[in-house]
């Protein structure tokens, strides 16, 4: 007689296990959590008034925040100024703590092209009062993301240009080189604060040029090397 596990009873339905496309291939990669990194371009920083270069700093998303590509993006609400962020974003393969950052890219499995939309209206009373920014960031669909490529297919990129545009506007232009913390620096310094997972994602911040988006604008996130990502704010 063989012993089988009791599969548990659950108080209430589970809800399904949240993951992404990968380019080319019928596998998805699961998603455990989304960290996030403020402020990484200095352009950027110094747009939001801040010092070039400071130690990193992250906040979260949800993993059901995530809108895969081909789908629109509700515009939220409790805003009146929603805001566009393109960035790269890192997907791991393994996870640990203290990771060293001569050895952090061994522990990503690919990239992908992920916009961060942020009601910056509410971030910026959020700053004035010095409370949390997870009612601004942390929103449902705050995160559309592309297809993941495995690092195996696009090697580690360190540099390349990164643009946006809305409604066939250029708004973002960047190149990855410009990030003041590299994703190894980026993946070390998460590691020490977290204990990171396979499955976990990083938004890895944006280039200057963020702006204001309405119902209709189509956001076009490009990257190169990764392709671009489109999204439709509803």
């Amino acid at each position: 007689m063989t012993d089988r596990p009791i599969e548990p009873s659950y108080v209430v339905p589970p809800l399904p296990r949240v993951s992404v496309a990968v380019r080319d291939s019928t596998d998805r990669f699961p998603v455990h959590r989304i960290y996030c990194v403020g402020r990484n371009y200095a352009a950027h920083a110094r747009e939001m008034g801040h010092d070039d270069r400071e130690p990193p700093f992250f906040f979260q998303k949800n993993p059901d925040d995530i809108v895969e590509a081909g789908k629109p993006a509700p515009y939220p609400p409790l805003t009146a100024d929603l805001h566009h962020e393109v960035e790269l974003v890192v997907a791991l393969a393994h996870g640990g703590s203290d990771i060293a950052a001569e050895n952090a890219l061994s522990h990503v499995y690919g990239y992908a092209i992920g916009l961060d939309l942020t009601r910056r209206d509410v971030q910026a009373e959020a700053k004035k009062g010095g409370r949390p920014w997870a009612t601004a960031k942390g929103f449902a669909n705050s995160a559309p993301l592309g297809a993941i490529l495995p690092a195996t297919t696009v090697g580690h990129p360190a540099a390349g240009k990164l643009t946006a545009t809305v409604n066939g506007d250029p708004r973002q232009e960047g190149d990855l080189s410009d990030m003041i913390w590299s994703v190894p620096e980026i993946i070390a310094h998460l590691s020490r604060w977290f204990v990171l997972a396979p499955g976990d994602l990083i938004f890895t911040g944006t280039p200057a040029g963020v702006g204001e988006l309405k119902r209709g604008d189509v956001v076009v996130g490009a990257i190169e090397g990764l392709g671009q990502l489109e999204v439709r704010i509803d």
